[in-house]
């Protein structure tokens, strides 16, 4: 059992919703239990892990919060600021965000369920309001997010640009590109294949849209369908981006009731006309931080997007 707070000096609770960060001199707790009690104001009772980075805790007055040692210098801190700036627009739904430091991050945890068609259709309409509430910049971070952040433990720099093409090929493609000659998982001549890409992008971007507050790593792993039948999202690596990025991205690894996903979405905010065919394009990005993390595999994959975006 851990109790931290105890005894004749107990902490100070913080007031219903407020935010709590730690000083990173001070941020040095030895347990997931220590963290939680630190940034709800509650005794810690119990553990229990998920994986090597997540972990439940249980608090004295019954509730149950979520853990997470962030992977590297700012991981929780982004994660923080785009939780928040996710939950700011007021649709999707989001864990809050009791506090965090540069190591841990303490969330609600979400009760799952099973997806459904319903709950599927009104995930995609939220997104698409999500979406459309905008972001400053293509490349911004969110409010109080670092420049230097991450897309799973990959480093991400959310650097701004003034129209999408030409920041998505400086930011988001050749970067892991250049990684992935590095380590040798791709190839001089491969490489040339996405720098086509890139100098193609005006051409292959479709009509020119406003930049969109963007998930930026909405893989099904990251959706979780909660018991009270609403789609909760997790684990962002938010930045202004294109919408259709988010959208490439739930398509990637498969999501359940997709088609019903995309029908909401569109009920909402129609799609460009030819968006199934620059679907390859957007998901240049994803595949490239999976070949740069996990190897040779996902760098053909990312091989066959580029191949195909050339013969739009």
């Amino acid at each position: 059992m851990v109790r931290t707070g105890d005894g004749p000096c107990p902490r100070p609770r913080p007031a219903p919703g407020t935010r709590r960060t730690l000083d990173p001199v001070h941020s040095s707790f030895d347990s997931p239990g220590a963290a939680a009690a630190h940034f709800t104001g509650q005794p810690a009772t119990g553990e229990r892990p998920l994986t090597a980075t997540l972990t439940e805790v249980t608090l004295d007055d019954g509730r149950v919060v979520v853990v997470k040692r962030g992977d590297g210098d700012r991981a929780a801190r982004a994660e923080a600021a785009g939780l928040r700036w996710l939950a700011d627009a007021g649709t999707v739904r989001v864990p809050r965000v009791h506090g965090h430091d540069e190591r841990w991050l303490v969330t609600d945890r979400v009760a799952t369920g099973r997806p459904g068609p319903g709950a599927a259709e009104r995930f995609g309409r939220d997104l698409a309001t999500l979406h459309a509430s905008g972001a400053p910049a293509f490349g911004a971070p969110p409010p109080g997010g670092p420049e230097a952040a991450y897309i799973g433990r990959a480093a991400m720099r959310n650097t701004t640009g003034p129209d999408w093409p030409a920041w998505y090929a400086e930011h988001r493609v050749l970067p892991y590109v250049r990684r992935a000659v590095d380590t040798g998982t791709l190839g001089p001549a491969e490489a040339a294949v996405f720098e086509q890409v890139c100098e193609r992008l005006p051409e292959l971007a479709g009509p020119a849209e406003p930049p969109a507050r963007l998930h930026g790593d909405l893989w099904n792993g990251n959706v979780l369908w909660g018991a009270d039948g609403h789609a909760w999202l997790i684990d962002p690596a938010a930045h202004g981006g294109h919408r259709e990025t988010d959208l490439a991205m739930l398509q990637l690894f498969g999501c359940p009731h997709l088609d019903r996903v995309l029908d909401g979405y569109r009920q909402r905010a129609p799609l460009a006309d030819g968006w199934p065919a620059r679907v390859g394009l957007h998901q240049l990005f994803p595949l490239l931080v999976h070949a740069v993390l996990f190897g040779r595999g996902y760098a053909e994959q990312a091989l066959t997007a580029a191949r195909a975006a050339l013969r739009l």
